[in-house]
């Protein structure tokens, strides 16, 4: 099996990681230095989040040169050195690929706005207004209002699905893809392992650029964006063209990992592993977080999901990530412990986001210093909550920086950081190295089928197995003690974990409790 399927994955905002130079912002050499907290964790691979030149509309995904390293992080010698680290102690790296759009000031895009006649104009999407006036159709930006921007110079529209800032390449055009599959070369020769790809299902548009049909579904309160399907400006049948272009690229370097960022429902990703599995490696399954909180719920998710893949496919899970809440926050303290033992016990890679191991919560950002544009754009969207600084210890700026956070610290970091974290056998962090060291040890747990045990109330239990071994997870998603879970009469096993303290090696012999919020791993006596 490849790395990617065996190992876990932990996601760095590099804004809020570690700051080793005193601005307040963190940066590579500061990633570097907590390498070893990373090892400790016992997880394989780091995805960070864009470190390129920008000019920060959005925060490094407005992208103004694809082949450098911004300076509020460090230098190309940094990221080189960060790569280097990294694999001395045995973690790949991958980073983001920002391929739908660029900076408004990436030189590509000041060409193409020269004039209609610019060489560079079509890498761009350009159109006439409509005929009565005003843009060309109803696309809408995620970020609030037009998806299109006038420029009276040439009068005419660019598209945008996100910031005005951030205008939308033309991936019809094959200058450029040529220009983005070289950017994907230059950073695969410095030894990155793989890419993670922003938005890859809005790549390609409705070539006649139809309008987007009204969502029938939405309701008062609901984000502008929501008001419509982007059946016609996103999820379009030759964005799969373009994926298996990139894959090429991936697969000219041994080893490496393409996954594809994509909000889309569990049916219609199944997709974007290509035919013949020749797309994505691991379109990114965000379903966990968007499904209630209920077992019932994600019962039915993994029972969906699973049957949606193609013959061959590696699955793949997700709890958290720079664009949405915190997971403690979303689900409370006591069931993010059962959200872990899931996360890391489904079949498939689980990827991480930092800070979710010590149960990091939203932070609430005074009016004053929010910074994320969406939130700036669109009332109740913002995302600096979930993007805060990483507390490291009960230190001023929780050894984070030396100076003022980009972002506020969580109010409640002087006691709840990694140091504190890391002394308690008991905490969430603690939890999180068991159960990643559990994986290592029992090939059921990063190899094995997939097997539905029991659904009943607050109660979601499934095995896992491979080479002759079967490891029961039986997890209560209530705050009631759920009494005789139903398992097979003739089943004997041994506790081998618990969410909770006391019952590690505990006999189970064909009936099961579980303590509110508890999670179990079982290993059963015989496999049958």
């Amino acid at each position: 099996m490849h790395w990617w399927q065996t190992g876990v994955i932990y996601q760095i905002y590099p804004r809020s990681f570690q700051d080793t130079n005193g601005d307040g912002v963190g940066d590579l050499k500061g990633i570097a230095a907590r390498l070893p907290y990373l090892v400790d964790l016992g997880i394989d691979a780091i995805w960070l989040s864009p470190v390129f030149p920008s000019p920060m509309a959005d925060f490094g995904y407005d992208i103004s040169d694809y082949t450098g390293i911004d300076p509020l992080f460090g230098t190309m010698e940094d990221f080189d050195a960060l790569v280097a680290r990294a694999h001395a102690f045995g973690l790949k790296l991958i980073i983001d690929f920002v391929p739908n759009h660029t900076s408004n000031r990436h030189p590509w895009f000041a060409e193409s706005r020269v004039s209609r006649q610019s060489a560079k104009r079509d890498w761009y999407i350009w159109r006439n207004g409509a005929p009565d006036g005003g843009p060309p159709n109803n696309w809408l930006s995620e970020f609030g209002g037009s998806a299109w921007q006038y420029d009276a110079a040439s009068d005419q529209y660019y598209y945008h699905a996100f910031l005005r800032e951030q205008p939308d390449l033309n991936w019809r055009n094959p200058a450029v893809r040529e220009a983005m599959q070289d950017v994907m070369r230059f950073w695969l020769k410095r030894g990155v392992d793989g890419f993670r790809v922003d938005v890859i299902w809005h790549l390609i548009k409705d070539e006649a650029f139809r309008d987007n049909p009204p969502n029938p579904d939405y309701r008062d309160g609901d984000p502008a964006y929501r008001s419509l399907l982007p059946i016609y400006s996103t999820d379009q049948r030759q964005v799969h063209e373009v994926i298996r272009e990139l894959r090429a690229v991936i697969d000219e370097f041994p080893d490496r990992v393409l996954i594809g960022e994509i909000y889309l429902p569990v049916e219609k990703l199944a997709a974007y592993y290509g035919e013949g599995l020749n797309g994505a490696h691991l379109p990114f399954n965000f379903a966990l977080i968007e499904t209630p909180w209920r077992a019932d719920a994600v019962a039915s998710l993994i029972d969906r999901y699973e049957g949606s893949l193609p013959p061959g496919a590696w699955p793949n899970w997700v709890l958290g990530n720079h664009d949405r809440p915190r997971l403690a926050s979303r689900i409370g303290a006591a069931q993010a412990r059962v959200a872990a033992m899931l996360l890391l016990t489904l079949r498939g890679t689980p990827t991480l986001y930092y800070g979710d191991e010590i149960g990091m919560t939203q932070v609430p950002i005074p009016p004053q210093r929010v910074r994320d544009p969406w939130g700036l754009n669109v009332s109740g969207q913002g995302r600096d909550g979930c993007r805060t600084p990483m507390p490291w210890d009960a230190s001023r700026h929780a050894g984070f920086s030396s100076a003022e956070p980009w972002l506020p610290l969580a109010a409640d970091s002087p006691g709840s950081n990694v140091e504190s974290a890391a002394a308690d056998p008991n905490s969430l962090l603690t939890l999180y190295r068991r159960l990643i060291a559990l994986r290592r040890a029992h090939a059921a747990l990063t190899k094995g089928t997939y097997r539905p045990v029991a659904q009943s109330g607050a109660v979601l239990a499934f095995e896992r197995v491979a080479d002759g071994e079967a490891l029961l997870v039986a997890l209560n998603f209530g705050e009631e003690t759920e009494n005789n879970v139903l398992l097979p009469n003739t089943y004997r096993g041994t506790v081998l974990l618990s969410s909770c303290p006391g019952r590690a090696g505990e006999a189970i012999a064909g009936q099961l409790t579980l303590r509110p919020h508890e999670g179990l791993i079982i290993l059963r006596d015989s496999v049958s």
